[in-house]
C-alpha cells in the first residue's frame, strides 16, 4: 500500500510517495534567500546566477547590444613633476549589464571587481553601490590597469555583485566629539 510522506535531508526536502522498494522522490530546495526581482531590459541580457554553492557574489555579465566588442586600451604611465614619481592612468568604460534590480528597502546591491580578472589582466570594476530606490540599468565601470589591451564581448562575466544589508543613521551636530587613543591619525599612521 501507497503512503504518502514528507522528507527532510541536508537542506532538501522531498516529498513523493514511498512504495516498497522503488521511491520516486522530487527533490525542491528549501531557501531562506531574500528575493531580489530582476528586470531584462533585452531579451538577450542573462539574469546573473551564483556560480557556486556558497559564493556571496554573482557575476554581471556585458550586455553590448550592438554585439561589436569592447577594446579597454592599456594604461598609460606619465611622469609626475609634484611627487616625481610616474603615475599610472587605467582606460575606463561603461559596460552595460541590461538589467534593472528591485533591490529591497535596507539593502544595496554592491558592485565588485572579479578577482580573476584583476589578477591575470589588471582589470578592476569601480566599487560601486546600487540603491534600493534606483530602478535604471545597472552600468559597471571598468579600468585596465594592465598593459595589454582588454577586449569586452557580450556576454563576458565583468563583476560580480553582493547584497549587503545597510543601515541608514540620523545625523546629529555636536560642538566636541568624544577623544580616543587614535584620535585624527589617518592615512597610514599607524604604519604602513
Amino acid at each position: 500500500m501507497d503512503e504518502q510522506k514528507t522528507l527532510s535531508v541536508g537542506g532538501y526536502i522531498a516529498t513523493g510517495t514511498i512504495q516498497a522498494r522503488n521511491i520516486e522522490i522530487p527533490l525542491e530546495k528549501i531557501s531562506n534567500a531574500l528575493d531580489i526581482r530582476v528586470k531584462k531590459l533585452y531579451v538577450e541580457a542573462e539574469l546573473p546566477k551564483y556560480e557556486t554553492t556558497n559564493a556571496a557574489g554573482f557575476d554581471l555579465k556585458a550586455y553590448l547590444e550592438d554585439g561589436v566588442p569592447i577594446e579597454l586600451p592599456p594604461a598609460k604611465t606619465e611622469w609626475n613633476t609634484l611627487t616625481n614619481e610616474f603615475d599610472v592612468i587605467p582606460s575606463r568604460a561603461l559596460i552595460k549589464t541590461g538589467l534593472a534590480f528591485a533591490v529591497p528597502a535596507g539593502y544595496e546591491l554592491q558592485v565588485r571587481s572579479r578577482s580573476g580578472l584583476a589578477l591575470k589582466k589588471g582589470i578592476q570594476a569601480h566599487v560601486g553601490t546600487v540603491d534600493a530606490d534606483y530602478r535604471g540599468e545597472v552600468g559597471v565601470i571598468l579600468f585596465n590597469f594592465g598593459a595589454e589591451y582588454f577586449t569586452i564581448n557580450h556576454g563576458d562575466r565583468i563583476a560580480q555583485a553582493v547584497i549587503n544589508r545597510i543601515e541608514q543613521v540620523d545625523f546629529l551636530e555636536v560642538d566636541e566629539l568624544d577623544e580616543t587613543e587614535r584620535g585624527a591619525g589617518g592615512f597610514g599612521s599607524t604604519g604602513v
